[in-house]
């Protein structure tokens, strides 16, 4: 009798497959992150998911059962449910909808859920359940991972900016301390000094190394405020004004002092260091220009940083933001292609964009927008 009641319940199951399909998406509907997917979304794997289901309970055995399971689309249902938004509680719910869908279907032909049949459907469901919340755990958790790996990889890179001209400005002031260092325990701590200096590259270099391979979907989050735009391109120009010097090239702040931002002010100062140092590497003699203006009826600020060096070659220009993205030809370059890709995530986290138009032998100028108000 028992074999009786799986296989009715298998062939019921099979044959309403629409209908129950369509009574499960209905009340899955009322789960948050549900709402707004479109049909293909929603359904996922469901719909393989009963024809497993029914596959299990012709079959019978528990050891059939965690086959199914294990072979089936539950992982990768996980994995999606994840990339859709959904929490954890509402992976859980929309099986259990499943399981009460099958329940009322079951009863309403007058068909016992009981017994075999009641175990066999269970296994299923709560196996389904524990394979996708298993690989959603471990997307979230691969996903947190490389988010550390980013940042540190960014940071590590942001460093070597303000490292750069802490070197050139203290090799510019050992020298002018040249002939009193020779008498003086001043030349010990110049040695000190520099030796520590080295010793700080040196690490920020291995980070480096050693993150090279992140993906870049950053999840950044943000500290907004308004800031005086102005002021901080400021700090960032005399902060990089000694790497400009030892290229010989020169830095101008054209922002109006009246531009207000509502951003993360830490993010946007990277933003500035990496494009201006940047800039510097390829207009060594020349200028570099940093510019802004306010735009859509001021709720945007329009920057960007020009520069009159080499220019960028045609075939580089599309993919110049992409991570691991460098210039070969650019022998100040570290090699290692984060500085446009963090300038990229850091604009887009602001809800802008960043553009970049160049000629060879005229130059390149980076733009980018950022909000002005608060969204």
């Amino acid at each position: 009798m028992a074999g009786n009641e799986l296989s009715s319940l298998a062939v019921l199951i099979i044959q309403e497959r629409q209908a129950l399909l369509d009574e499960w998406r209905g009340k899955v509907r009322a789960l948050p992150s549900a709402r707004n997917l479109d049909t293909p979304t929603l359904n996922d794997h469901i719909p393989q998911l009963i024809h497993e289901m029914a596959s299990s309970l012709r079959l019978g055995s528990d050891e059939s059962i965690a086959e199914t399971i294990e072979e089936g689309s539950p992982p990768a249902h996980g994995v999606q449910r994840y990339q859709d938004g959904f929490d954890i509680e509402e992976v859980v719910a929309e099986y259990n909808i499943l399981r009460g869908c099958v329940h009322d279907l079951a009863q309403h032909h007058s068909l016992n859920l009981q017994g075999k049949a009641f175990h066999v459907l269970n296994r299923v469901l709560d196996g389904a359940i524990g394979s996708a919340v298993q690989a959603f755990a471990a997307q979230r958790a691969r996903e947190v991972q490389q988010r550390r790996e980013e940042y540190l990889a960014f940071v590590a890179h942001d460093l070597r900016t303000p490292l750069n001209a802490i070197a050139l400005a203290m090799n510019f002031l050992e020298r002018i301390d040249a002939q009193r260092a020779e008498r003086t325990e001043s030349g010990m701590m110049w040695k000190i000094l520099r030796r520590n200096v080295q010793q700080l590259e040196t690490l920020v270099g291995k980070i480096l190394v050693d993150n090279v391979n992140f993906e870049t979907e950053a999840g950044l989050k943000l500290e907004q405020r308004l800031i005086d735009l102005w002021a901080l391109l400021e700090t960032v120009r005399v902060d990089l004004q000694p790497i400009a010097d030892s290229a010989g090239a020169k830095l101008v702040n054209s922002l109006p002092e009246d531009l207000l931002a509502f951003v993360d002010a830490g993010m946007v100062r990277r933003i500035f260091q990496n494009l201006v140092s940047n800039a510097i590497s390829y207009a060594a003699n020349g200028k570099v220009v940093i510019g802004g203006r306010a735009v859509e009826g001021g709720r945007l600020i329009e920057c960007w940083v020009q520069d009159d060096g080499a220019g960028i070659p045609p075939h580089r220009i599309e993919s110049i933001f992409e991570k691991m993205e460098t210039d070969p030809a650019n022998e100040q370059g570290s090699g290692l292609g984060l500085g446009l890709a963090i300038v990229k995530a850091f604009v887009e986290a602001h809800g802008g964009q960043v553009t970049v138009q160049s000629q060879l032998g005229e130059g390149a100028c980076f733009r980018f927008t950022l909000p002005a108000i608060a969204s």
